[in-house]
């Protein structure tokens, strides 16, 4: 299974080379150069959708213990760019997101939680995003196989979340971690009393239903302010387009990037539903694929230096605990 990743993200890797070779490369080339300091702008534009998305996750922390908001957005950079360049299935990101915010919060069940919660939350917010975008692809008069197709996916991406939030509320990890420890013989009886604590602190999450609608509006701000940077790539490209077909593309290419999350950055996968989705707007395949060069170029300006600065943030925490510890004696 260890090669999984490499394989998919090497057949990924193949299906984008063989998508731009069947393409004018050198125009595409020429687009995006052109366009390169815009393009920079657009990307640079993520960082609002990031802050909307670190103060959702903050309204999930117990309020008298949050930390601030420059705190949140770092671990959320830290997040992102886990999940966006690394082979980690998308889960990584949450881990080392969870080390950085459980320095701040006294009880680690509540950081646990908060974020546990917070994926939830997303996959909902995501989903009712991404049904804005087909609601609007239908009503500008491009309904087809495909959008039918991405409603239906859509439909199950709502009941997985609504799951999801139903099984958390539910006590349902604490639950499944009983009857394994009864198989096992009570071996497992400090895993299922961790497990007791994550749901008691999931269950005072969601007692707090203002909170919970706060973070579903701020991650759909999230999810809308991300238009804006494609709104803001087309015009550069020098394609513009309207601010609609802008959330359109936004909406269903996160859809499908999320369907593709066991693609190490959804290689392939990504460059393809762009030109679907470009297709069924007007958009020509040259300047949809210069469209995904941008957004790949959103992740080497935002996310590669995300990878640099958390190497060097905990390489900067592993020195000083020496020092600190040679100090106490």
């Amino acid at each position: 299974m260890k090669y999984v990743g490499a394989m998919l993200a090497a057949a990924g890797l193949a299906l984008a080379v063989t998508l731009f070779a069947n393409e004018d490369v050198g125009g595409i080339v020429a687009l995006v150069v052109a366009a390169g300091p815009g393009l920079v702008l657009a990307a640079l534009f993520h960082v609002l959708p990031m802050i909307a998305n670190a103060q959702a996750w903050r309204r999930l922390l117990p309020e008298l213990q949050r930390p601030g908001l420059r705190v949140l957005t770092w671990a959320t950079w830290v997040r992102e760019s886990v999940n966006g360049l690394l082979p980690v299935a998308r889960i990584g990101g949450e881990i080392v997101a969870y080390r950085i915010v459980r320095r701040h919060i006294p009880r680690r069940s509540d950081t646990a939680a908060s974020l546990v919660a917070d994926m939830a939350l997303s996959v909902l917010s995501q989903a009712s995003f991404a049904l804005l975008g087909v609601a609007l692809l239908f009503a500008v008069g491009h309904a087809s196989t495909p959008a039918t197709r991405l409603l239906a996916g859509v439909v199950g991406m709502i009941s997985l979340g609504a799951g999801f939030v139903l099984a958390q509320r539910a006590g349902a990890l604490g639950a499944a971690t009983r009857v394994l420890d009864r198989l096992f013989a009570g071996r497992l009886g400090l895993v299922h009393a961790q497990s007791l604590r994550l749901d008691r602190a999931l269950r005072a999450v969601y007692v707090r239903r203002g909170d919970v609608a706060a973070c579903l509006a701020w991650q759909l701000t999230g999810w809308v302010l991300g238009a804006g940077e494609i709104y803001l790539a087309l015009n550069f490209l020098g394609h513009p387009h309207s601010v609609v077909d802008a959330v359109v593309i936004e909406a269903l290419i996160q859809a499908v990037a999320s369907a593709a999350f066991i693609v190490p950055g959804a290689l392939g996968v990504q460059e393809g539903g762009f030109i679907l989705i470009g297709t069924a707007l007007g958009i020509d395949a040259a300047t949809a694929l210069a469209l995904a060069t941008a957004r790949r170029l959103r992740d080497v300006i935002i996310f590669f230096p995300g990878l640099i600065a958390w190497q060097w943030a905990e390489t900067r925490k592993r020195s000083v605990r020496p020092a600190g510890a040679s100090g106490s004696h």
